[in-house]
């Protein structure tokens, strides 16, 4: 599995339009195991989000998929910075569909 886990700065204000954003964009992404957006309570504008893969080769052809270009290109002018993200790989997961 293939795994990745990363902050995202939204404009001020604009979080929860940009969750709805990045929510809307995911459906239907093939090897996409697992996709959660999280907000930080300590922080109005940041969104954390945890992705779980099959490879990384899911992941990265997900980039190509016309949903998550047009998320992409939705999300952008919202997205005032990104913080910390790491590569994962996770060994043990629960409540994962399919695992």
């Amino acid at each position: 599995m293939y795994g990745l886990i990363g902050k995202m700065i939204a404009t001020p204000g604009q979080r929860d339009a940009l969750i709805a954003i990045l929510i809307d964009g995911v459906a239907d992404m093939p090897g996409c195991l697992s996709y959660i957006v999280a907000t930080e309570p300590s922080d109005a504008n940041a969104i954390w989000i945890t992705e779980v893969w099959e490879n990384q080769a899911s992941h990265e052809a997900s980039l190509a998929l016309p949903a998550v270009q047009h998320a992409i290109a939705l999300g952008k002018p919202l997205i005032a910075d990104f913080g910390d993200s790491v590569v994962t790989e996770p060994v043990a997961v629960h409540g994962i569909a399919g695992t």
